[in-house]
């Protein structure tokens, strides 16, 4: 089974990081891959550029919206993801567990055998 495993963070924290700092976490991520390479579960995953970079799209039937940012203000944005393969709900804690950031949401993802 998928699953997205969704990280968030306060940006102003990760803006606050000196070069140093980034690279350590660039190589912690590094080596969250490989475990996930390793252990077969790797499908993808991208960093997200900063939420204050996003647009909005809200299609409420005849009324159709375009605005600036994020879709809520939260004090953690999301910040990137991997997509996963696990056997089960478990196992993706167990995984998500080991990535290196503080605030981590499992969600399964939805099959569509049709598409």
């Amino acid at each position: 089974m998928q699953y997205a495993l969704l990280i968030y963070g306060d940006e102003k924290v990760w803006e606050s990081r000196d070069e140093r700092e980034r690279q350590e976490n660039g190589e912690r991520h590094a080596r969250y891959m490989e475990l996930l390479r390793s252990r077969g579960a790797m499908l993808g995953g991208e960093e997200l550029s900063r939420s204050t970079t996003a647009t909005t799209v809200r299609n409420q039937g005849d009324s159709l919206g375009v605005t600036d940012g994020p879709y809520a203000e939260t004090a953690e944005q999301l910040g990137g993801f991997y997509l996963i393969e696990a056997a089960d709900l478990d196992e993706a804690i167990e995984l998500a567990k080991q990535l290196p950031e503080p605030i981590v949401e499992v969600r399964p993802v939805v099959a569509h055998p049709q598409m």
